[in-house]
């Protein structure tokens, strides 16, 4: 439509913009939008378009979620601590959507920090499902997923470090991309845990996903872990579905405390994949039950580490200096009152700053993860937890390794359940971890991961994800397999996509 000048990108900005200031009320995905810099970009766009210049990107309108820099626009991480943050440079990943002619059109919620599941973690409040308002929309990509699914946006970069990109995108019904770990440059993605992080891409279909992934992929020179590896033309091999591919099915993602609606469900979608000329295997993954314990101290020790930057002294929150020093002084005064006190334990002035600034500005959530982390990397606890758990994360990544010497992708449900209702967890850290169950072996074994939408639960009309997992730098097996199921389960939309 853009093509043939039905449609202007003007108008189709203007288009998502009313959406948005007419749902995101409700749903409350988009902590900014850029209205008037979105219109003036998209008449220099259209005027692009009518000269023949335009990028491959041009039309399309995305959302970026908070976590990442976008020069001159605050990057918050939904933190009071990072409140009055405004970027002054672009992520590697902005700078390229922009060189691509993309119009980001506004900044999306999260966890604060990317640490939740369920996006009830920000100081914007939480992000409601649109498919139903009671419901969470995952984590920590939740305004990510939630934008995509309430049609304000065509696509969204979301961050994917336990699953962030992939569960959302289960609970929302959209699809969740998330890449090999050094495919897509972290630089200009405020960091969680830096050897987990990884940028992910939204979008209504598997084809919108890999447009994006396309245009972000690739070596980067401010990004020592990114890869030189080649980066495929991954649209254009969607143009031909590979139906002949061996999917593992692995035990240990369908036993105790998965939804058995779901479970049917994910092998419903294998058998018909089955039907069309895959091959089903059955595999083993014997290290998976000890991912939660690994994951979970490894990416908060990396937290503990990543977060100590925010002092409250270079920038970030800075508690009041003069309420500070006054609480000392009372402090003081009555340790002093019988004149035989010792003072020698009271904090000095700094250190009462950095606590009391550290203190104010992290939520709840993010100080129970610096806790842990900081405890597990703790003399005398560093090699009882943290060493025992790198190890672990070697032995899972060669469990992966020689899956994938049989088999192209393997299959498995997104999550255990469909999207709970908001509140229901929050008070309970292990049952919303364990919402990451499925997804954050992934990351453990720094391989490639998408969640596709398999239709709805039959008791709570709620969307169910399917997850499709194959072996680092063959997104092109992920995707073609992806595809396919998305083919199956009569989910394609292609003419919607950019």
């Amino acid at each position: 439509m853009l093509e043939s000048g039905e449609l202007t990108v003007p108008d189709l900005v203007a288009g998502y913009i009313s959406r948005i200031e007419q749902d995101n009320p409700d749903i409350n995905a988009f902590t900014q939008w850029h209205k008037e810099e979105s219109l003036e970009r998209a008449h220099h766009i259209q005027r692009k378009i009518e000269n023949g210049s335009a990028g491959p990107l041009a039309g399309v309108v995305l959302g970026v979620k908070e976590v990442f820099c976008q020069k001159g626009f605050p990057a918050t991480c939904a933190s009071k601590m990072l409140a009055s943050y405004e970027a002054v440079y672009d992520a590697t990943v902005v700078e390229r959507l922009l060189a691509g002619d993309a119009i980001i059109i506004g900044r999306l919620n999260m966890d604060e920090f990317a640490m939740g599941s369920s996006n009830e973690n920000s100081m914007y409040g939480p992000v409601r499902n649109p498919r139903n308002t009671s419901r969470v929309p995952g984590g920590s990509s939740g305004g990510s997923a939630a934008a995509v699914a309430a049609g304000m946006c065509h696509a969204s970069l979301g961050s994917d470090t336990g699953g962030s990109v992939r569960q959302p995108a289960s609970f929302c019904g959209v699809v969740g991309l998330k890449p090999s770990y050094g495919r897509v440059s972290r630089h200009g993605l405020i960091a969680y845990a830096s050897s987990f992080d990884s940028v992910g891409a939204f979008g209504s279909t598997v084809h919108d996903a890999s447009v994006i992934l396309k245009a972000i992929a690739g070596r980067d020179d401010m990004d020592a872990t990114s890869s030189t590896e080649p980066v495929p033309d991954y649209p254009a091999l969607l143009d031909e579905v590979r139906p002949d591919i061996t999917i593992g099915i692995p035990k240990e993602y369908f036993g105790d405390g998965l939804d058995p609606v779901i479970r049917d469900r994910v092998m419903l979608v294998a058998e018909k994949m089955e039907a069309k000329g895959a091959k089903l295997v059955d595999i083993r993954l014997p290290n998976l039950k000890y991912a939660i314990a690994a994951y979970y101290v490894l990416a908060t020790a990396e937290a503990s580490s990543n977060l100590a930057r925010f002092d409250g002294i270079r920038y970030g929150h800075r508690a009041d200096m003069k309420a500070v020093r006054a609480r000392l002084k009372a402090e003081e005064a009555e340790l002093t009152a019988d004149g035989a006190a010792d003072l020698s334990g009271l904090d000095t002035p700094m250190i009462r700053l950095y606590k009391q600034s550290r203190t104010e500005g992290f939520g709840p959530e993010v100080k129970r993860r610096i806790m842990l982390g900081t405890y597990v990397l703790s003399a005398g606890y560093y090699e009882a937890y943290y060493g025992k758990a790198q190890r672990i994360r070697r032995l899972i990544k060669q469990d992966f390794e020689q899956a994938f010497s049989k088999v192209d992708v393997i299959i498995s449900p997104t999550a255990p359940t469909t999207a709970f209702e908001l509140g229901s967890k929050v008070n309970d850290p292990l049952q919303m971890y364990l919402n990451d169950i499925y997804t954050i072996s992934a990351n453990l074994a720094g391989i490639c991961g998408i969640s596709i939408p398999a239709g709805d639960h039959s008791s709570d009309g709620m969307p169910i994800g399917v997850q499709f997992m194959a072996n680092a730098f063959r997104e092109p097996e992920l995707l073609n397999a992806a595809r396919l199921a998305e083919m199956v389960c009569g989910e394609s939309a292609d003419a919607s996509s950019p």
